[in-house]
């Protein structure tokens, strides 16, 4: 390669100079949200019982949370194109912050769900918006770099919150689990309103009602059935199978229509020719296994098997926390000079070597041993998710990335949603079969290892390093 054409390659890869503020401005609007999305994970079994509700109904306050947010997430789009996606940003952050307050404010378990379904609303039209946003800013440069920064709160978001959750119900009223995020969602709005470029001139644009109705419904029924696939009969149980399999079926009718329609599709699909984008939301969807399915199996395994406090089994996952941060910027350099599809096998080998502990794991395996696997299994963590991230927008004009956004949020949303309900169903089988509860355990954690290593080849079929033209 010549020196002139190193330069334009180093130029092409650098950040657009406007990005920044734009990154750091969304960046501090979605801690709050993500915040306000793990922070009661801990809290699902204190609130029932300070509710007086039976666990059945407070875990509506997930469940509700979570189908509200995918009901709004494909519409985003549309929205955008509507109001502005300054305007919209505002609106979600505006949105959210009044759901926290009511939140806190609510008097009974089902006042409490109404206002997390609610928050849930406002988070499904920030999450998606965040990287549209922000890419649409970086104009396809440097996009890696810019999403180890927009990525980071995503990553740390499952680590942090339910230690923060924690410290809530240990030190505080149940009240502040919603009160801690609105700081944020307000300095979000007061930055928004200084540094995210105004809105142009909007365009009109119809909305694609059965589109919308079939999205909406489809994603719906299938995290709905995901959600309940701990009970007993798993996946086979009609509360699960049922929703399940119509939110699959009307997920399909819409993908086919949207395939053949020319324009106005609520979500763009027929992106999905697109190779970066096509894989790296395949990828995705595996990393969400990775992340969200283990993250059940690890904090059980430190309170069911070890009889740690929420708190301070919230506390032992900060080593992967940490691990996820530091990995996020070197992945994202690295993935400019080697290519993404390195580092995202590299990433899925080091979570599946972080995984190896657990995998023979008792109550007595030292933490020590534990915390430097995690903090080696949050290397990977972050090292693929962002990369995985930034690819996906990678060679996509203005117009196509608020679709692309949908499209990677989407995947990632059901891999965890997926990751989760099947561990939770191998967990519980194995328990009833296993001599010992340790059993259990090490073989539900064999099933998160495997879904790890089979990605490791299939990184491979991501695209390989872009190069420029001098």
């Amino acid at each position: 390669m010549s020196t002139q054409t190193a330069k334009a390659d180093t130029r092409a890869q650098e950040p657009a100079p406007g990005v920044w503020p734009v990154a750091w401005t969304t960046v501090v609007g979605a801690i709050g949200v993500l915040l306000g999305t793990t922070v009661v994970a801990v809290a699902i079994e204190p609130l029932a019982g300070i509710l007086d509700v039976p666990l059945a109904t407070i875990q509506w306050i997930s469940t509700g949370y979570l189908l509200a947010l995918a009901v709004v997430i494909p519409i985003v789009p549309w929205a955008q194109q509507r109001l502005g996606g300054r305007r919209l940003w505002i609106l979600g952050l505006a949105v959210f912050l009044v759901a926290s307050v009511l939140s806190a404010l609510a008097w009974d378990a089902a006042s409490l769900i109404v206002f997390r379904v609610l928050q849930g609303l406002g988070g499904g039209i920030l999450m998606p918006l965040m990287s549209t946003l922000v890419m649409q800013a970086a104009g396809g440069r440097g996009l890696a770099r810019v999403m180890a920064v927009v990525g980071a709160p995503a990553a740390l978001g499952p680590i942090l919150g339910p230690v923060l959750g924690g410290l809530v119900l240990d030190r505080l009223d149940w009240r502040w689990l919603f009160l801690v995020t609105v700081p944020f969602e307000a300095a979000g709005i007061v930055l928004a309103l200084r540094y995210l470029p105004k809105d142009g001139e909007t365009r009109p644009a119809r909305l694609d009602v059965p589109g919308f109705v079939l999205m909406a419904s489809g994603l719906a029924g299938m995290l709905y059935g995901l959600s309940d696939a701990s009970r007993d009969g798993g996946f086979l149980h009609p509360d699960v199978l049922v929703p399940l399999l119509a939110g699959a079926a009307a997920v399909a009718v819409f993908s086919v229509r949207a395939l053949h329609r020319r324009s106005g599709a609520l979500v763009d699909l027929r992106l999905l020719r697109h190779l970066p984008l096509s894989s790296s939301t395949l990828l995705l969807f595996l990393s969400g296994v990775a992340l969200y399915g283990a993250m059940l199996l690890i904090p059980l395994y430190f309170q069911q098997l070890r009889g740690m406090t929420p708190l301070a089994a919230a506390l032992l996952l900060i080593p992967q926390g940490v691990g996820t941060l530091l990995s996020r910027s070197p992945a994202a350099r690295l993935s400019e000079t080697a290519g993404a599809r390195w580092v995202v096998a590299g990433g899925f080998a080091l979570v599946a070597v972080g995984t190896v502990p657990f995998l023979g794991a008792t109550e007595h395996t030292g933490q020590v041993l534990i915390g430097v696997f995690l903090f080696v299994r949050g290397l990977g963590l972050g090292a693929l998710t962002v990369t995985l991230m930034a690819l996906a927008f990678e060679g996509l004009a203005r117009d196509e990335v608020p679709h692309a956004s949908v499209i990677s949020r989407i995947g990632q949303q059901l891999g965890g949603s997926f990751g989760t309900a099947l561990l939770a169903v191998v967990l519980q089988a194995a328990m009833t079969t296993a001599s010992v509860p340790a059993e259990g355990f090490q073989y539900a954690f064999r099933w998160a290892f495997g879904f790890t290593l089979v990605a490791v080849p299939l990184s491979f079929a991501l695209p390989g390093r872009r190069t420029s033209r001098a």
